[in-house]
């Protein structure tokens, strides 16, 4: 069931994602720190096309590498012609060398990468709302959250407790104290990758626990 919620909406965010690119242009700010919708284009055609790129955003002795390839190409997309040309290209997918051809290993990659970043432009703006996202999708986001939500918040000295609205929970991480994070699937998914600020939950829990979460580092 699962794979097959997945399978539909990746392919469909990705062309929510090159549109909102588009729409945006080349110069719009993004939620990224220090990137403008150029460098996040860039970003997402190279980590298809030089693996060094994606794996630069977890392994620290890749990450300069991975940020001058990032840096070079954004440098070049400075005109609207040029950023279309490669929004379009990223919109038809990955080459066929990629390992992100691979459907299993596309899904698992990008479905929760093509939210967050579709929203890191859409949210980098004075005034936004959060998309109404079908409930199919909003269960994809979440069993993908919950995979991964133990990793997210490992720079928190606290437990972590995931709420959905409708009831369902996640206990992220254990701890003599703890604090309750709800909201949508896709405002958990915001906290949880660091967008903080313009992720649209609360909490439950004691004030200073509270506080220590919301000065805590989380996401990659």
């Amino acid at each position: 069931m699962l794979v097959s919620q997945v399978m539909h909406f990746v392919d469909p965010s990705r062309e929510v994602l090159a549109e909102t690119l588009l729409a945006a242009g080349p110069d719009s700010p993004t939620l990224c720190e220090g990137w403008r919708t150029r460098d996040l284009a860039a970003h997402l055609y190279l980590r298809e096309r030089k693996i060094a790129v994606g794996l630069g955003l977890l392994i620290p002795s890749l990450g300069k590498a991975s940020e001058k390839a990032t840096s070079k190409l954004a440098s070049q997309l400075k005109t609207t012609d040029a950023y279309a040309d490669l929004v379009k290209t990223f919109r038809s997918g990955p080459p066929a060398f990629s390992p992100l051809k691979i459907k299993a290993l596309d899904e698992t990659s990008n479905l929760i990468e093509y939210f967050v970043h579709t929203e890191d432009i859409r949210r980098a703006g004075d005034r936004w709302a959060p998309r109404a996202l079908d409930e199919a999708y909003s269960d994809a986001l979440w069993n993908d959250l919950i995979k991964r939500a133990a990793f997210l918040y490992r720079g928190v000295d606290l437990g972590i407790v995931l709420v959905r609205p409708t009831g369902p929970r996640h206990v992220a991480k254990r701890a003599p104290v703890s604090v309750a994070i709800v909201g949508e699937p896709g405002e958990l998914l915001m906290h949880a990758h660091g967008r903080t600020n313009q992720a649209l939950v609360t909490f439950e829990g004691q004030p200073d626990a509270v506080a220590l979460l919301q000065s805590a580092d989380i996401g990659l």
